[in-house]
């Protein structure tokens, strides 16, 4: 069972009379009256994280995860619960203080505060973060506009080869392998784009399970589909001579997920303000498709103008 079809069958007429759950298809709860903003995400050793050898890196990775969700609706976050489960390896003194240690600096770099959790002795290591963030409003999902273009932030793909190279999947030289796990472990979150968006974005959402599935759950609601140009996703320089070395195909980097950058719907109108906003910022933000109507199927175009197929759209929650 897909993960939107366990939650409509089975959970969704729990939250019927609460208008803050966004019936159970955003990536937040938003109470309006009381302007909180809350996430909350699950992270689980093998699944969410390749192993726990190096803690330090994991806790970064989930800390900036779980605040992405608020980023990506026009929040700042501000405080955050954590909840882990782990055994005497996992959870042993040296590890703990190296937790400890990166949770401070992730505190400091974006201004958020611990209030709380729990722990749980367990054999399979996983943290539960809660986020949140105060706000009188948020950008929602399913708010996208026909003829809107679709932009996204950054770059794409970087985390994934990151992953391939932890996994021993691809071998490349050192200084190479050290940027793309950094990317995998540190994303870059755009906390100072993200009350910019209401200037223009219509909807908007992190890109956590890959740029197709997360383009799919924006719209999910909406009698619209979407075309995207290949051509048109950004990628690094350092993904791009990695391709052509190794005779990969781009298409097999841009939707694999855990790139957290911010995927966002705007007026064509909204296009030369999006791109003074990103060049005040020093940030890239890229056009790579627009938004259509439903007579419509949604499409990817490589750049012979000809429809390609992208098999696996991302990470799939199936139970």
């Amino acid at each position: 069972m897909q993960e939107f079809d366990l939650i409509k069958k089975y959970f969704l007429k729990l939250s019927k009379n609460n208008r803050g759950a966004l019936n159970l298809n955003d990536d937040v709860f938003f109470d309006k009256s009381n302007k909180l903003v809350v996430s909350i995400d699950t992270y689980v050793e093998g699944v969410h994280f390749v192993d726990f050898t190096k803690p330090d890196l994991v806790i970064k990775k989930i800390i900036r995860s779980s605040i992405s969700d608020l980023i990506c609706k026009g929040v700042k976050p501000k405080y955050y619960f954590i909840s882990g489960s782990g055994n005497t390896k996992s959870f042993s003194k040296k590890n703990l203080k190296k937790i400890s240690k990166s949770l401070k600096k992730e505190q400091k770099k974006y201004n958020i505060f611990l209030c709380g959790g729990d722990t749980v002795v367990s054999k399979k290591t996983s943290f539960t973060i809660a986020s949140l963030g105060f706000s009188e409003k948020i950008i929602k999902r399913n708010n996208a506009r026909l003829n809107d273009n679709i932009f996204v932030t950054g770059n794409l793909g970087d985390s994934f080869a990151g992953l391939k190279i932890l996994k021993k999947n691809i071998s490349v030289k050192n200084n190479l392998k050290q940027y793309f796990v950094n990317k995998y472990y540190s994303p870059d979150l755009h906390l100072n784009l993200s009350s910019k968006l209401f200037t223009f974005a219509n909807t908007s959402i992190d890109i956590s399970d890959g740029l197709i599935a997360d383009l799919e759950k924006l719209i999910n609601n909406q009698k619209l589909s979407y075309k995207l140009f290949l051509d048109k996703i950004p990628i690094s320089q350092n993904l791009e001579n990695l391709i052509k070395s190794k005779n990969l195909d781009k298409k097999f980097f841009i939707s694999k997920g855990d790139d957290f950058e911010i995927l966002f719907t705007a007026k064509n109108s909204k296009s030369r303000i999006i791109n003074n906003i990103g060049k005040s910022l020093g940030l890239k933000i890229s056009k790579i498709g627009k938004i259509c109507s439903s007579n419509q199927k949604s499409q990817i175009i490589d750049q012979k103008g000809d429809e390609i197929a992208i098999k696996d759209k991302g990470y799939s929650h199936n139970f």
